[in-house]
């Protein structure tokens, strides 16, 4: 659908939250924990917090939780009952306040929970999403997403994206049939569009690398000393790929109690050891370089090649996280440089 622009006051975006809360809706905005913005269930619209680049968590959560119980099921001498959590009913949630990297990111986490199988739990979850993100007015040294084809105004994954004006009020980009909703439910509260400009109230971010030169590089570099070099110093302690809002690996845990038990769902990392050990012991990614290797691979070149788009938004997140000040840019750049193996 094409773009509809509004303005909405100050005043009235506060409205909007309390109408979300009022029908019953979850909301998670970003909500200050000491001196991180963290996404967060949230109440009242004085809870959440304007002070922050992007929130030390990512949004992916919602559709993708820590943990998630996929069935459970109960034996009796006559029969075994099985309750699949694909049958629940998922609660409508909010996402307020996501950068556009945050909404970006739902694109390639969509596409891999429904490439060679359609995981019907993450469907329903994410068909209960709105997604209402913000432009970012401020960046800092971590932020790359004009190298991966997107930027502080994208709109891509948004239902509706805010954008603050110099005035204090707000352009409302509607993107998506479910923003046209939220409008038409509270459409009192928009009005014709502003006449300012959108651009010059977006933060600029320099382009550190492009996205096309680093993929078709990356098919000739497997071998290529940059990994061991650039993962040094990792801890392996899987960090990087908790904050990120693309990265989707995950474990399958069956926890059985006598006659009944329940399978769940977890967040696993690749930067892990133990992530691709085999029952024999043998590993075949057995060296941290390995495994970054991988990280990136996936990344730039596997994804890209197998559902056209990136697994990455460049938000920066790994590299803030990592305790051992790896700075995944530093590995991107660097990879511009190298030459192909002989």
């Amino acid at each position: 659908m094409q773009t509809e622009n509004y303005l909405i006051r100050k005043s009235s975006l506060e409205k909007l939250f309390g109408n979300l809360i009022g029908n019953g809706k979850i909301v998670y905005a970003p909500k200050a924990k000491g001196n991180l913005a963290l996404f967060d269930k949230v109440q009242a619209f004085g809870e959440i917090t304007e002070d922050y680049i992007v929130t030390a968590n990512s949004a992916k959560s919602v559709t993708f939780p820590r943990t998630e119980k996929l069935f459970s099921y109960h034996k009796s001498k006559e029969s075994t009952e099985i309750t699949d959590a694909a049958n629940n009913t998922f609660p409508d949630v909010i996402l307020w306040g996501t950068r556009p990297c945050d909404a970006a990111a739902f694109i390639p986490l969509t596409e891999t929970f429904n490439g060679d199988f359609q995981d019907i739990i993450y469907n329903k979850r994410r068909e209960k999403v709105l997604i209402l993100s913000f432009s970012c007015k401020r960046s800092d040294e971590y932020c790359f997403c004009t190298s991966v084809n997107s930027g502080p105004g994208n709109t891509a994954g948004s239902d509706v994206q805010f954008t603050k004006l110099s005035d204090g009020d707000y352009l409302a980009e509607v993107i998506t049939e479910k923003g046209q909703l939220l409008v038409k439910e509270n459409c009192n509260l928009f009005e014709a569009k502003p006449e300012e400009d959108k651009e010059p109230n977006l933060a600029i971010v320099a382009t550190r690398f492009n996205q096309e030169e680093i993929q078709a590089k990356l098919q000739n570099l497997f071998e290529n000393p940059v990994w061991d070099d650039k993962s040094r110093a990792c801890l392996g302690c899987g960090s990087c790929s908790y904050v990120c809002p693309v990265c989707s690996c995950f474990d399958i845990q069956d926890e059985a109690h006598g006659n009944k038990g329940t399978r769940l769902r977890c967040w696993d990392s690749c930067g892990y050891g133990l992530f691709t050990m085999h029952t024999s012991g043998h590993n075949p990614r057995n060296t941290q370089g390995g495994r970054w290797r991988q990280r990136i691979l996936h990344k730039f070149l596997y994804m890209p090649n197998k559902s056209k788009v990136a697994g990455c938004v460049g938000c920066g997140r790994c590299s803030r996280s990592c305790p051992a000040d790896i700075n995944i840019l530093d590995t991107l750049t660097s990879l511009q440089e190298e030459k192909p193996n002989e």
